[in-house]
């Protein structure tokens, strides 16, 4: 890949920096408070009389908090990339391309390792 300068000023990464921190704290949290919830319906669910439809609306919800924990895991990936590219010095710049990712496009998402078009083509492709 070759070498591009991203464009970003200093104070910009810092300020992402302190996001992307805030940020992976946040899904932490998250994650640690979800694990927390299970827990709690599992053990509820012992000893209780079983109703169907309880039952069902448990393993919905279960269901439902384990596609948010996967989300939110790769997220958490996501972020550490984007730190880890802060101290490389290559944050804003594409881990597909080396291409510069816009200012606007990382302020909406701290996160973003791709430009727009390469995250809907990985999107659309998935390999």
């Amino acid at each position: 890949m070759k070498s591009v300068d991203s464009g970003l000023d200093a104070a910009f990464i810092e300020k992402q920096r302190r996001r992307l921190m805030s940020l992976r704290s946040e899904l932490l949290a998250a994650a640690q408070s979800a694990q927390a919830d299970e827990a709690d319906v599992r053990a509820q669910r012992v000893g209780d009389v079983v109703e169907y439809e309880d039952d069902a609306q448990a393993l919905d919800a279960l269901e439902r908090d384990a596609n948010l924990a996967a989300r939110d895991t790769q997220r958490l990936e996501r972020v550490a990339r984007a730190l880890q590219k802060i101290e490389q010095g290559t944050y804003g710049l594409s881990d597909r391309s080396g291409k510069p990712i816009p200012r606007d496009r990382l302020e909406a998402v701290p996160e973003a390792l791709y430009t727009l078009s390469e995250e809907q083509h990985l999107e659309n492709n998935p390999s």
